[in-house]
């Protein structure tokens, strides 16, 4: 078989493998990502693999680049797409986008073993706080409430109870006043 005809053969078969799967996302028909670790995992990482013309022959271009993966150290990431490429090597000539998935998701804790996430707000919290040691001087600025004159706060207090409330039915229309002009002659 040619390389179009097993990357179709294959293509099909992740379609319906991975049909519903959150995890699974198609780029295009010769590229894929797969988060490894669920949603809000500190630990999950996403491995986008791309085939070449003359895949499965050649080995499928892995990367790690995905804004998902931000968080990661760039030595885990070479860590980890060493190990797939070991896989790869073992794999050669045979479909192995599903095995590369499926060997990242049973190896996820070795692979990340090493990984400490870079959290930046963190970061960012411990900056201002030496830059600012002393936090007492911007206390002083306080909020300025809207100034109301006289006659609006008369008006308001003549709206409102004692509680500062509207009185019950403040917005209600009035019936008879409504119902004697929407009347009807018949009444006559």
């Amino acid at each position: 078989m040619s390389a179009n005809e097993d990357q179709e053969m294959e293509l099909e078969a992740l379609r319906s493998i991975y049909e519903g799967d959150e995890s699974f996302r198609e780029l295009s028909p010769v590229s894929f990502q797969y988060r490894i670790g669920e949603n809000g995992d500190p630990k999950a990482f996403l491995i986008e693999v791309s085939w070449t013309e003359t895949y499965p022959q050649t080995a499928p271009i892995i990367s790690m680049n995905a804004f998902f993966n931000n968080t990661i150290s760039s030595a885990v990431k070479q860590s980890i797409l060493a190990k797939l490429q070991e896989e790869v090597e073992v794999n050669l000539g045979t479909a192995m986008t599903y095995t590369l998935f499926e060997y990242a998701k049973d190896n996820k804790e070795q692979f990340m073993e090493n990984h400490h996430p870079v959290n930046s707000m963190t970061s960012i919290s411990n900056i201002i706080s030496v830059e600012t040691p002393n936090p007492a001087p911007s206390s002083k600025k306080k909020d300025k409430k809207e100034q109301l004159s006289k006659t609006q706060k008369r008006k308001l207090a003549d709206k409102t109870d004692h509680k500062g409330e509207l009185p019950r039915g403040w917005n209600w229309v009035d019936v008879v006043k409504h119902l004697s002009k929407t009347g009807s002659k018949d009444d006559e």
